[in-house]
């Protein structure tokens, strides 16, 4: 029981983060970024294919308010990837009374 609470307070946590918190991170460029734009070569970068995409530049595409979307995107992302590792887990995990 005690893991299971763990699981679910890390998950609580982890939606708070990606919903909240995330809107109020650095609106710097990321290195990459930036160091094209110290060089001078930004101005080449092409614009990436998924750009159009619904969570395209960490915002929910169609939500107009920016804290919202952001907020969105984040929650989006944490269940999107809570479910995947939840299911590959129980894809791989061992069977009960199996082969050791």
């Amino acid at each position: 029981m005690k893991q299971k609470t763990f699981l679910i307070s890390g998950f609580i946590a982890s939606l708070f983060l990606a919903g909240v918190v995330s809107f109020y991170a650095s609106s710097n460029p990321d290195g990459l970024e930036k160091v094209a734009g110290d060089i001078g070569f930004i101005e080449t970068a092409k614009e990436n294919t998924n750009s159009d995409g619904v969570l395209a530049d960490y915002g929910v595409k169609g939500v107009e308010n920016e804290r919202l979307s952001v907020g969105a995107a984040g929650v989006i992302g944490v269940v999107a990837t809570g479910a995947i590792s939840t299911g590959l887990f129980f894809l791989i995990r061992r069977k009960p009374g199996g082969a050791k």
